[in-house]
C-alpha cells in the first residue's frame, strides 16, 4: 500500500478500536440522541454564529505529463475568512455563509482576491433531526483578481447531509455550479458547467477531551468536460475548547492527491493547513 493511503488506514483502525473502549464514555447529550456542543463546534450545519480564519500553504504540485505537456502547477497559498450568520425560522433555518480567500502565486508574484462565495443553505425541521440534518440552497460566486481566479460570477447550488453517532460525526458536500458567461465564447465542445464538487468527510473525537481525529478538506471533483476525476486525501488533527455560550475549534491539516491522473488541473503534493473558528450557537 502505498505511504499516502498509510495514515488513513491507521486512523479508521484506531478509530474502530478506540469505539469499542469508549462506547460507555459518550456524553449525556449524545446519549439522549442530542448533538453535543463539541459535535456542533465541528459542524458547518449547525445552527449557530461561525468566524472562521484558515491559512493554507501549497508548497509543491505533481508535475507529470498529462494530454503531452506538463502539469501546470496551482497557487501557493492562501488566507481565507468564513462567516456564518444563521436565520432560524419557524419552518426551517437558513445558514448563509460567505467566504473570502487572498490567493499567492510566488513565482509570478501575483496575488488578490479569489472569488468569494455565498451559499445558503435551507435546512427544513423536517429534515432537522437531533443528532443531525440534510438541506440544500443556492450558491453564489462573484469575480475575483483575475491573476489568481476566475474574473466571472458562477452560480448553482450546494447540498449537505451530517450526522453525529456517539463519539463519531460524518457527513457528505455537493456543490454544482455554471459560469455566468454568453455561451458564444465557449469553445467548441465544452459546457459553462464547472466540476461537480463532493466532499465526504469522517471524524471521530477522543471521549470528552475535546480533541479529535478527521478526514481532511477532500473536495472530490468530476470535470463534465474532459471526464478527469480529481481526489485529494488528507488528515486532520484538532481539539474543541467548549465554554458557557461559545466555543473554540483549532486544527492542523495535512492534504495529498490520491487520484489525479485523468485530471487535466493542478494536483496538489502536499498542502498544510492551520484553522481557527469561534462558535456561538443560537439560543446558547
Amino acid at each position: 500500500m502505498k505511504t499516502k493511503f498509510f495514515y488513513i488506514l491507521v486512523f479508521f483502525l484506531s478509530g474502530l478500536h478506540l469505539q469499542a473502549q469508549e462506547d460507555e464514555q459518550t456524553d449525556e447529550s449524545s446519549q439522549q440522541g442530542e448533538q453535543s456542543r463539541e459535535s456542533q463546534a465541528m459542524d458547518a450545519t449547525a445552527t449557530q454564529w461561525s468566524f472562521q480564519a484558515a491559512y493554507q500553504s501549497m508548497p509543491d504540485y505533481f508535475d507529470d505529463i498529462v494530454n503531452g505537456s506538463p502539469r501546470p502547477a496551482g497557487l501557493d497559498n492562501y488566507f481565507q475568512l468564513r462567516v456564518v450568520a444563521p436565520v432560524p425560522l419557524k419552518s426551517m433555518t437558513i445558514l448563509p455563509r460567505l467566504t473570502i480567500r487572498h490567493y499567492e502565486d510566488v513565482n509570478t508574484g501575483n496575488s488578490g482576491f479569489g472569488n468569494t462565495e455565498l451559499f445558503a443553505l435551507v435546512i427544513p425541521k423536517a429534515t432537522d433531526w437531533c443528532s443531525g440534518r440534510a438541506g440544500i440552497g443556492p450558491l453564489f460566486t462573484a469575480p475575483g483578481d483575475k491573476d489568481v481566479a476566475k474574473d466571472e460570477w458562477g452560480y448553482g447550488f450546494a447540498a449537505a447531509i451530517v450526522n453525529n453517532s456517539g463519539q463519531w460525526f460524518y457527513g457528505l458536500l455537493f456543490t454544482q455550479t455554471w459560469r455566468s458567461i454568453d455561451p458564444a465564447t465557449l469553445p467548441a465542445g465544452q459546457s459553462d458547467a464547472n466540476p461537480l464538487g463532493i466532499a465526504p468527510f469522517l471524524a471521530y473525537r477522543f471521549g470528552s477531551t475535546g480533541i479529535y481525529l478527521q478526514t481532511a478538506d477532500m473536495v472530490a471533483l468530476y470535470d463534465w468536460n474532459t471526464k478527469g476525476f480529481y481526489l485529494p486525501l488528507g488528515l486532520r488533527f484538532g481539539k474543541v475548547w467548549v465554554l458557557e455560550k461559545a466555543s473554540w475549534n483549532a486544527y492542523v491539516e495535512y492534504k495529498t492527491s490520491a487520484i489525479y491522473e485523468s485530471w487535466e488541473g493542478p494536483a496538489v503534493k502536499n498542502a498544510f493547513r492551520l484553522n481557527l473558528s469561534y462558535t456561538m450557537p443560537v439560543g446558547k
